[in-house]
């Protein structure tokens, strides 16, 4: 499969073999979908169920905590509003799931006490859980009547921007160790992630905790070719990042599922602290 299904197909398989097997002979990641998700005689239908009932005992409890974090609710304050609770009543059910590896904690990567953060996100970190409460779960009436159609309608409008593409980032922090140890610059990371804060988010941020050099870097899981207007735009967001501020060397990196402009490849010629990834 090309570069572009297989990203699709982990998106939504999360790299699990059985997953991939009943999706893999598809022609498409929207009738793998359609034929193993939606249909009510597959067992990935009612998949999260049963993983949660054969690992926690109040299920209903875990399903409202993850459905709430799955409509956008990420900060703790957020998703004790919006389940009614307080906030204290809830770490428990939480760490639980972190243990179980279908929620992440996840903080800005310059933060100098993670733990005691108070810019904690709480992310499902499961491709599929994360897949299934977004698509499935919300739209289990449409699907219960007999109107797959429109569940269906809704996944393709909305799979790429709300799901693939966020995919799409972890698979580029991910290849960035990667290319660290190749030396694609010349010094070697050793903390990755995203940063934000109120106002800017940022997709890549690496640093070295000993050095002065960090990497800035953006992800665009788009069907057209990748611009200097989002350099440009990624520079001036890490401006916004405080880390040796002033005493640092900036690089940059830019994904692109579909290549780059040619103004911004004859840019990157003559620009060392500039790296393109095509993939």
């Amino acid at each position: 499969k090309s570069r572009q299904e297989l990203i699709e197909y982990y998106a939504i398989t999360g790299g699990v073999p059985k997953y991939i097997e009943l999706f893999y002979d598809s022609p498409d990641i929207y009738t793998a979908i359609e034929k193993n998700v939606l249909s009510k005689s597959s067992f990935l239908y009612d998949e999260p169920n049963f993983l949660l009932q054969r690992e926690v005992g109040e299920v209903g409890s875990y399903f409202s905590l993850i459905k709430t974090i799955a409509a956008g609710n990420w900060k703790l304050a957020k998703i004790a509003t919006n389940l009614e609770l307080k906030q204290t009543s809830l770490t428990q059910y939480l760490q639980t799931l972190i243990n179980l590896d279908i929620l992440e904690r996840e903080v800005p990567i310059t933060a100098d006490n993670p733990e005691k953060s108070k810019r904690g996100l709480y992310k499902i970190k499961d491709n599929f859980m994360r897949f299934w409460f977004q698509f499935i779960f919300p739209n289990l009436s449409y699907i219960e009547s007999g109107n797959e159609k429109l569940a269906m309608k809704k996944i393709r409008q909305n799979l790429v921007d709300n799901h693939i593409s966020y995919v799409y980032e972890d698979i580029c922090r991910e290849e960035m160790w990667q290319y660290n140890a190749e030396v694609k610059w010349d010094f070697h990371f050793d903390k990755i992630g995203r940063w934000w804060n109120k106002n800017t988010e940022i997709d890549i941020v690496a640093f070295d905790s000993t050095g002065n050099d960090i990497i800035f870097g953006e992800c665009k899981y788009w069907q057209n070719r990748v611009g200097i207007d989002v350099l440009t735009n990624l520079a001036k967001k890490a401006k916004a990042v405080e880390w040796k501020a002033g005493n640092r060397k900036n690089h940059f990196a830019i994904f692109s599922l579909n290549g780059f402009t040619d103004d911004l490849l004859q840019l990157a010629k003559t620009r060392k602290d500039i790296l393109l990834f095509h993939n």
